[in-house]
């Protein structure tokens, strides 16, 4: 499954309201760390079916940071049933963010 782009108009209907879990990445493009784990989300969205992995660019969707209290990108932060149940700040291995994923 492809990485979804997310913004406020369809934050709800794609994480909140989401049947499966959901792993937000919250980045910027000039963000190094951000770019070096965007392909590792991706081999990780085409392994994983039970859950989907959305991405924000904190830059264009400020509100949306602000409300999640996102301080530090790569911010990965997992959602299920609408509620946030794991957040990992920073660059993870592919390993980590299976498990972050898997032990939901």
């Amino acid at each position: 499954m492809a990485i979804i782009g997310v913004n406020k108009d369809n934050f709800e209907n794609e994480v909140l309201k989401s049947e499966k879990p959901v792993l937000v990445d919250f980045n910027a493009n000039w963000c190094g760390p951000c770019r070096m784990l965007k392909p590792i989300l991706e081999e990780v969205s085409e392994e994983e079916s039970e859950v989907k992995i959305v991405s924000i660019n904190i830059d264009e969707e400020e509100e949306l940071a602000e409300e999640y209290k996102v301080f530090s990108i790569p911010c990965l932060v997992l959602f299920n049933g609408g509620k946030e149940v794991k957040r990992n700040v920073g660059l993870i291995p592919k390993d980590d963010i299976q498990k972050m994923i898997g032990g939901n």
